[in-house]
């Protein structure tokens, strides 16, 4: 009988890639990580791995291995599931990520929900980016992502994640209350802030000033939203922002209208294995409630 604890360990080797990467992810020494697959190697009875270069590589055997180890893991998932879904109640543990503004303008609203809709549930949440969020879910470090999807910069896919469409928010050109933007060619002259490279918003935002005939001067670089706002508040930047961060609460800066009325998509995602989950279903349900009037 081969042992499920090692099984697990050659399945996110698989997925992780090298031993650092799974000692990392499961909280465990590397050597640990390594005596426990040269123990499964005993038990198969053929090598599991190979040396290539600095990384450890499957074999072919290895790789097989490990493609049933996804499906006795997933059947233990659905195991899981069933007895929770046996209880008639939401209970346990939801490991969730989220970007920024939802954050901000969901997971508050969200958690006041819960304490009277599922009471035994436990949020643990983690500000995380969503192209990292979406592969953390995938490999099961999160049980739930909330994640973002602009126009024209779709969010990476992953086999075995399901998506439902969460919300849909403006994107907007913010701007100082005194200054006499009107348009976005108007801006080509300011200062900006975006989020650092890399970022989908940042992309989006270039992309808008490009096709508007400038290059923005992007002096100030922060995934804080809360900062970029005090920025344009105090005259010092212009942005691109999306309504969610700041719905219900009073701004102090003034909204102009981009090309084509541009919207950004919101949605959760799941593993596929965790369908039917009380807990997640019943997080998945005060996200949908906590989305602010005026936002769909």
């Amino acid at each position: 009988m081969l042992d499920i604890r090692r099984l697990r360990l050659l399945r996110e080797l698989r997925l992780r890639g090298t031993i650092a990467a799974v000692a990392t992810a499961l909280a465990y020494a590397p050597s640990a990580v390594s005596q426990q697959l040269s123990a499964l190697e005993r038990e198969v009875g053929v090598p599991l791995t190979r040396k290539q270069g600095r990384r450890l590589a499957l074999t072919p055997q290895g790789e097989l291995l490990a493609q049933h180890a996804e499906g006795i893991l997933t059947a233990l998932e659905a195991a899981e599931r069933a007895v929770a879904a046996s209880l008639g109640r939401p209970v346990g543990t939801v490991r969730v990520a989220v970007f920024q503004s939802a954050a901000l303008g969901l997971v508050p609203q969200m958690l006041r929900i819960l304490a009277g809709t599922a009471p035994e549930v436990r949020v643990e949440m983690v500000q995380r980016e969503p192209e990292t969020a979406l592969y953390d879910t995938f490999v099961g470090d999160f049980d739930l992502v909330v994640a973002e999807q602009y126009p024209g910069h779709a969010a990476p896919q992953h086999a075995g994640l399901d998506r439902r469409l969460l919300m849909t928010d403006a994107l907007r050109l913010a701007v100082p209350p005194g200054s006499g933007i009107r348009s976005l060619a108007d801006a080509a002259g300011m200062p900006w802030v975006m989020e650092p490279v890399g970022a989908a918003s940042r992309h989006f935002g270039e992309q808008q000033c490009r096709v508007a005939g400038f290059e923005p001067d992007v002096r100030f670089a922060t995934a804080d939203l809360q900062a970029q706002m005090r920025l344009i508040e105090t005259g010092h930047a212009v942005a691109i922002m999306n309504d969610l961060t700041w719905a219900g609460t009073p701004v102090r800066f003034r909204i102009v209208e981009l090309p084509g009325a541009p919207r950004r998509e919101v949605f959760t995602a799941a593993r596929a294995a965790s369908d039917g989950n009380p807990a997640i279903a019943a997080v998945r349900a005060a996200l949908q409630e906590a989305v602010p009037a005026g936002l769909a």
